[in-house]
Formats: structure tokens, sequence, C-alpha cells
């Protein structure tokens, strides 16, 4: 399987990423504050320049005030919806 950055699923979750984060009142620079990284992680994770390992995401969710399981259970939800 051919490795591609810009997939309907990864644009789906750098959508959610990015909702979850204003539906929390925060700015990147709030949550890169949180996470103890610059402004421009977050950046770059948003746009898809980067990805998160699992790890990561744990701890971007942590600086959300979300629980990993239940963002990952949020994701999956809307990727099967889109299957559809």
């Amino acid at each position: 399987m051919k490795k591609n950055l810009y997939t309907q699923r990864q644009s789906i979750l750098l959508d959610l990423l990015r909702k979850t984060r204003k539906g929390a009142g925060l700015r990147q620079d709030d949550v890169a504050e949180r996470l103890g990284r610059p402004q421009s992680f977050v950046s770059k994770y948003e746009s898809g320049e980067r990805r998160l390992d699992i790890l990561e995401l744990y701890d971007v969710c942590e600086a959300l005030g979300l629980v990993l399981s239940d963002f990952v259970e949020k994701l999956q939800t809307i990727l099967m919806d889109n299957k559809k």
C-alpha cells in the first residue's frame, strides 16, 4: 500500500483535531503551551505537514481535555459514516 499523507481519512482526522481544539475554546498557542512545544508543532500536525504518533496524540488529547479512547471512538464513528 502506497503511503500518502493526504488521504481522505487523514483529512478527517485533521479536521477533527481542529474542530476539537476550537470546540474547547483553545488557540494553537494554548495547546502548544500545554504541550510544552512551539505553536508551529500544532500548526504542522493540524495542516498535515506532520503526522502524530500515538503517544503524541495521547498528549494532544490530554491538552484538549479529552481521553484518547473517546477521541478515537469519535474518529471511528466519523470514518464509518463516511464509508456509507
